[in-house]
């Protein structure tokens, strides 16, 4: 997912030869994105329907034993062992009542955010081609969303609309909440995309659990009655409810402990400043984010829009919200170092998607590390309409390192923030680190099959001439 928090690039490699390589020969872009190239019954339905039940069960779990067995694992397993598995896993659940008072808040959040998208000012900006040739239009106003966001929660909670640390109070119904609304949601974007797509990108493998999972089109839009560029669903889920609300959070889990505690932890406080540095960074660079695999690739189903409603939300703050039950102490060396190493490799990952953006921004001619101007490829590929296309590829920078160097810094910078959950000596609030490595490994497997498809013969050499997918010279 990106973002999250960070997202897949197409990206080139450096080669021997200087200057540029025309390379007309490209591949049919994405027709996966109709059809996937393997149709096993696993893939298809057991492998969805897995993934549609234990994350959603896991939220409720992991959240529960931070919040009420102090993140211990042997406290769970005693818990599953005294009364089943499924009981215990219904005891933890909370009640209609619960969920009803915190998904009040959720929806107020949601208005807000849907608000923001067409009346803060910002300039627009056009997306990539999508394989039938559509070029989706966005409004590029996510820091100014997310500092008058931040602002909102911080004079309601000054005002007593509400308590600072709300977030942290309603997280288990929140998120149990947004489980039982998100089956809805993506139920509505799986008929919407069969029965009024917004675009041609759209279609059905004929198996109804994966296309529930993966969704039926690519780029839908509501409201264009109200606003002439409508809402994008993507933009929405992951963008301005998915990562706001991972912002939001942080502040809301920091104000709780302080409410408790009286101050704050030094944990608490790498925890969160590495993450809001990071998250700010997303938002200055969310229109680099709509050039990604998430948006250019992944469906609007319950894949790409459970996880951006649910599971960043929830997993992507455990460590925080750990943190904010479990108080802990570094000491100021240990929390120095946390948070220079943390804040250094988010302007690394930064740097990383700047540096492709000026580029292209600049068709090739902005100088990179002194090379002006840069070693690259023009690479050609073709959409589902027959139209040939044209894109940049940047050989040198970050770039020319591995084909995915960006992934590094940004495992850096999450290990920094999940690091003080390990002074418990619990490994519940350190979950999301190896969960990332995993993520980001998958996900550049998957760009570079992506890529190849897209970009064919140009892509095939950039991959001999640059073995390593992530780690330089290792992996």
């Amino acid at each position: 997912f990106d973002v999250m928090a960070a997202a897949a690039r197409s990206t080139a490699a450096p080669q021997k030869s200087q200057g540029t390589e025309d390379v007309k020969k490209g591949g049919t872009w994405a027709k996966d994105n109709i059809k996937p190239t393997s149709a096993s019954f696993f893939r298809m339905t057991l492998g969805p329907l897995g993934l549609m039940t234990a994350p959603p069960l896991t939220v409720i779990v992991l959240i529960y034993t931070i919040l009420h067995l102090e993140g211990s694992g042997s406290r769970l397993i005693e818990k599953f062992y005294d009364e089943g598995v499924l009981k215990a896993i219904i005891s933890m659940h909370p009640s209609v009542d619960e969920m009803i008072s915190a998904m009040k808040c959720v929806f107020a959040f949601m208005f807000l955010e849907i608000l923001f998208m067409p009346l803060l000012p910002g300039k627009m900006y056009v997306g990539p081609v999508a394989p039938s040739g559509h070029r989706p239009t966005y409004k590029a106003n996510g820091v100014l969303a997310f500092l008058t966001t931040a602002a909102v929660w911080a004079a309601g909670s000054y005002l007593g609309f509400f308590k600072a640390g709300i977030l942290f109070e309603i997280a288990l119904p929140m998120f149990a909440g947004l489980n039982i609304m998100s089956i809805f949601v993506c139920l509505c974007l799986y008929l919407k995309g069969l029965i009024a797509p917004s675009t041609p990108d759209n279609g059905s493998t004929g198996n109804i659990v994966f296309d529930y999972f993966w969704g039926t089109e690519l780029y839908p839009r509501v409201g264009s009655w109200l606003w002439s560029i409508g809402w994008d669903v993507k933009q929405f889920t992951n963008c301005r409810f998915g990562m706001m609300i991972w912002g939001i959070s942080l502040l809301s889990y920091a104000a709780h402990q302080y409410q408790t505690l009286g101050y704050i932890t030094d944990a608490m406080l790498v925890s969160v400043l590495v993450q809001e540095v990071y998250v700010l960074k997303f938002f200055h660079w969310e229109m680099g984010y709509v050039n990604t695999m998430d948006i250019q690739h992944d469906r609007a189903g319950f894949y790409i829009c459970w996880g951006c409603l649910v599971w960043v939300p929830s997993f992507y703050t455990a460590h925080t919200l750990f943190l904010a039950a479990n108080p802990v102490t570094l000491g100021p060396a240990c929390t120095a170092a946390l948070v220079a190493t943390g804040i250094a490799a988010v302007w690394v990952n930064f740097d990383c998607d700047d540096q492709k953006i000026r580029f292209r921004a600049s068709g090739g001619k902005s100088a990179v590390w002194g090379a002006a101007p840069p070693r690259q490829i023009r690479a050609g590929y073709v959409t589902e309409k027959g139209e040939s296309k044209e894109a940049l590829l940047l050989l040198d920078g970050w770039w020319g390192l591995s084909r995915h160097f960006h992934y590094l810094p940004e495992l850096l910078a999450a290990f920094t923030w999940c690091a003080p959950t390990l002074w418990q000596g619990t490994v519940s609030g350190f979950l999301y680190w190896p969960y990332l490595v995993w993520l980001l490994v998958d996900r550049a497997v998957r760009d570079d099959k992506r890529c190849l498809s897209k970009y064919g013969a140009s892509w095939a050499r950039y991959c001999k001439e640059v073995p390593y997918r992530i780690v330089p010279y290792v992996f």
